[in-house]
């Protein structure tokens, strides 16, 4: 068995799939890795693939005409995305960067497109993760207007463990402080005092480059007293 079938054989989308449209999906699939900082596309360039992640951790940003950094997603283990830009076929809006090594399944436009318009399956899976980032970007909203920094830390990193969005990130995830700052819209140094408190209630865990979460709901549901 090779290792395009075994990519596919453990990815949730592919599940729902036929055994006809499983086959034409492996034939359109691709992988490839990418170092620590290095871009998968910058924005304006076209990228002709939905993309998974296999292992490791994409940055979905944008740079300010005033030069100003916004993350507006971490992609984790398990996690596919780029679908709307797929589906529109235009240029991608945002810069993708790998942190840390990264692997990449990438699913030429064409067998998407054909799974698009030929799959129940396939649509199903699209529906719910359409549905479950709106709720997730929708939260993110709400939440930076109204909840502490250390509240905010603790959803955001939660929100990194989405069953859904992203299946395959277990009880760790790759990350440092700087870029946890991005996704939380906060200062480094107000991530690291978040980290030591929540750490300090055994929640999580802070180590090299990594953060170990112990306490999922905890961090989910967290409101600071």
């Amino acid at each position: 068995m090779n290792g395009r079938i075994d990519l596919l054989n453990d990815t949730v989308w592919a599940r729902e799939l036929t055994a006809d449209e499983l086959d034409r999906a492996r034939r359109g699939v691709s992988e490839k890795t990418f170092s620590r900082g290095s871009y998968v596309c910058h924005r304006g360039d076209r990228l002709d693939y939905w993309t998974g992640v296999v292992s490791g951790l994409v940055k979905i940003s944008a740079i300010s005409v005033t030069g100003k950094a916004m993350t507006f997603a971490g992609v984790g283990a398990g996690g596919w995305f780029g679908e709307g830009s797929v589906l529109k076929d235009e240029p991608r809006r945002y810069d993708l960067v790998a942190i840390g090594e990264t692997r990449l399944a990438m699913l030429s436009r064409p067998v998407f497109m054909w799974l698009f318009e030929n799959s129940t399956g396939f649509n199903r899976f699209l529906v719910r993760q359409l549905n479950e980032r709106l709720g997730q970007f929708i939260a993110t909203i709400e939440h930076d207007r109204i909840l502490s920094p250390k509240t905010r830390v603790a959803r955001h990193l939660a929100w990194l463990f989405n069953s859904v969005l992203y299946p395959d990130t277990r009880t760790h995830i790759d990350i440092g402080q700087e870029e946890l700052a991005l996704l939380a819209g906060l200062s480094r140094q107000a991530v690291s005092k978040a980290l030591q408190s929540l750490e300090s209630e055994r929640l999580l865990s802070v180590e090299h480059g990594r953060i170990v979460v112990h306490d999922l709901d905890g961090l989910l549901d967290y409101e600071e007293q």
